[in-house]
């Protein structure tokens, strides 16, 4: 990738699956992996695949990669080794983490209703089964959800042991001030934040020591890699954590505490090839591709702002630094299910969009007040074209009737 302007031709030559008649808008849902990363595992299962830790050659070479793998996602979000794990799914690592933490009865956890039921669901079970009190975090609005640092003024309290909260949305794609919450948070004394960036991870770079997150997690396999993902944990939630392990093993890391030999060999070992795509200037060749997204997310949501029918489910304003590139809306009068699968019909299934709550149920019906058919979801990375954008508002405007604003 070119770390000065953005490349879409090149950045495109570096996943095989684009190169078919398929246009992927469902990336939300797990983005396309390059080709290096596929090489990556190839090579790892043909000639390396052993056990980790024996003092034979190829033993030793499978060890090497494996904590390479450690190594560079460490590097990446600009945090030691010791503190974080990799894991099948997020959803399971922050299960692992539900039961490593513990706090004292009738003590506080408040959760975001705008997440991903990954990050809702082990908090419920952990308040259950710790005689916790779980608040619930609600935005003020319900026409364009957002997570406000002021909003906890009124929840945050002495008893706070947990916050919890999405980076950006899988719905909404709005982006939170994770910084400003992480603030509020820490204003109360040993409280911890809890944040899911798996929506958010994909489309710009990350620093959870600049976010001053305590536990942050996204998934691999929708940026751009192998299906594993991360945990982090701070010094002082890493602390906090109790170990899941062996009584026998090391119980000093997260990797220790949490991993529970789920950092899948192959996987891990792949990470530095998802690194490198950034090339030697990471900073540049995100802020190449947020301006990129910039123009998918403007044209896609020109013509959706245009339509008096239509209703945008989070931020209407393109700007990068409000929103992500996932845009899900309802059309009034329309069954969500109906629109999608119309335009599976007319695109013989060459057009990639999806319909549904995505496991973001609570936000889909009690937030946004919607019903089990959800929203319509098209969610956009930067080897997307413009050309792409612009065939599904071709699309939209059959099974729609063409908007005569835009």
């Amino acid at each position: 990738m070119s770390s000065s302007n953005f490349d879409i031709s090149t950045a495109r030559s570096k996943f095989p699956a684009l190169n078919q008649p398929q246009v992927f808008f469902d990336n939300a849902g797990g983005s396309q992996t390059l080709g290096t990363v596929i090489e990556s595992v190839t090579n790892y299962l043909s000639k390396t695949n052993v056990q980790l830790g024996a003092t034979y050659a190829v033993g030793k070479k499978s060890t090497s990669l494996y904590s390479a793998g450690y190594a560079a996602a460490a590097k990446y979000i600009n945090a030691s080794e010791e503190n974080i794990v990799l894991g099948s799914s997020t959803t399971q690592l922050f299960r692992n983490l539900s039961w490593a933490l513990s706090f004292p009865a009738g003590s506080e956890v408040i959760v975001s209703k705008i997440d991903h039921e990954a990050n809702i669901a082990s908090w419920v079970s952990l308040a259950s089964h710790q005689n916790l009190t779980i608040k619930w975090w609600l935005p003020k609005t319900k026409i364009n959800p957002k997570l406000e640092a002021s909003d906890l003024k009124d929840l945050l309290s002495s008893k706070t042991v947990l916050v919890t909260c999405t980076h950006a949305s899988n719905i909404l794609g709005t982006i939170h001030d994770i910084k400003a919450i992480a603030e509020a948070v820490h204003s109360v004394p040993g409280a911890l934040l809890c944040v899911d960036a798996v929506a958010y991870a994909p489309h710009r770079q990350v620093d959870v020591t600049e976010l001053g997150v305590d536990l942050y997690c996204f998934s691999w396999y929708k940026v751009y890699g192998p299906h594993i993902s991360m945990l982090y944990a701070s010094p002082n939630a890493l602390k906090q954590a109790q170990s899941l392990g062996h009584h026998f093993n090391p119980s000093s890391t997260l990797e220790d505490k949490l991993g529970l030999a789920g950092s899948c060999y192959e996987l891990t070992a792949s990470i530095p090839s998802v690194i490198s795509y950034f090339g030697p200037d990471p900073s540049a060749s995100w802020a190449a591709i947020e301006k990129h997204e910039f123009d998918l997310q403007s044209t896609l949501l020109t013509y959706l702002n245009a339509r008096p029918d239509v209703t945008i489910c989070g931020e209407k304003d393109p700007d990068t630094k409000k929103r992500v590139s996932t845009i899900s809306f309802v059309v009034e009068g329309k069954k969500s299910r109906d629109i999608v699968e119309k335009v599976d019909e007319i695109s013989k299934g060459e057009m990639g969009i999806r319909w549904g709550a995505f496991y973001s149920n609570r936000l889909v019906e009690e937030v946004l007040g919607l019903g089990k058919d959800g929203v319509v979801r098209v969610s956009m990375v930067h080897y997307n074209t413009l050309d792409e954008v612009k065939q599904l508002v071709g699309y939209f405007d059959q099974v729609l009737g063409k908007a005569q604003k835009y």
